[in-house]
């Protein structure tokens, strides 16, 4: 092995562990906001400075086995694929959702209007939701607790997030050391190359920090 090729490793071990990972999404949970086979950039960057915030698309460990994966072994070829984000990870049991509740925060849903509540505020999710869809169809009403979030996928009819957990271990909350890192942009097909930024909605007095 050269010189030029460890380098190379080493350059993208540190960038993958500190600065950014790619990942692929394999399912419709984030329709159409993110859809399936979408390349998305997790940077790790900006939570060096901040916290997660409400609206952040993150990606983070399975919390308590929701997706339900035995343990593979994948093979040379395609661990080398994974590691650099041409393929999606085997095994390793990732998600990616939007934050919706910071720990305190009382997230209830819904109100007479359909609406979901952080805090005694409504949310206007239409920027992101499917024209027409409910925000929840699930009623719930929890307090986030310390060190965790709330999390729910844009596409609420087929997404299994927090409220799908609520009965399980952890009661759908995610742990903070779980995130990997904040969804910044879609990288891969072209056509889907886009910026993603929180939406207007988590921008309300009382919302954002």
């Amino acid at each position: 092995m050269t010189t030029v090729t460890v380098l190379a490793l080493v350059i993208t071990v540190v960038l993958r562990l500190f600065v950014a990972e790619a990942f692929y999404v394999p399912s419709e949970s984030m329709y159409d906001t993110l859809t399936t086979n979408d390349r998305i950039l997790a940077e790790k960057v900006s939570y060096l400075h901040r916290d997660v915030d409400r609206g952040d698309i993150i990606v983070f460990k399975d919390p308590a086995n929701w997706l339900n994966e035995e343990p593979t072994t994948p093979g040379p070829l395609r661990r080398v694929g994974e590691f650099v984000g041409i393929l999606p990870r085997s095994g390793e049991g990732h998600l990616v959702k939007r934050v919706i509740g910071l720990p305190g925060d009382r997230v209830f849903c819904c109100d007479r209007s359909g609406r979901i509540l952080v805090n005694k505020i409504p949310l206007d999710e239409q920027e992101y939701l499917l024209k027409d869809a409910k925000p929840s169809l699930q009623p719930f009403d929890v307090v986030v607790p310390p060190g965790h979030l709330w999390v729910m996928g844009d596409n609420r009819a087929e997404s299994a997030d927090s409220r799908a957990h609520m009965g399980g271990p952890g009661g759908g909350f995610v742990p903070i050391e779980n995130v990997v890192g904040r969804a910044c942009c879609v990288i891969w097909p072209s056509d889907r190359m886009t910026m993603l930024r929180p939406p207007e909605t988590f921008k309300k007095p009382g919302l954002k920090k």
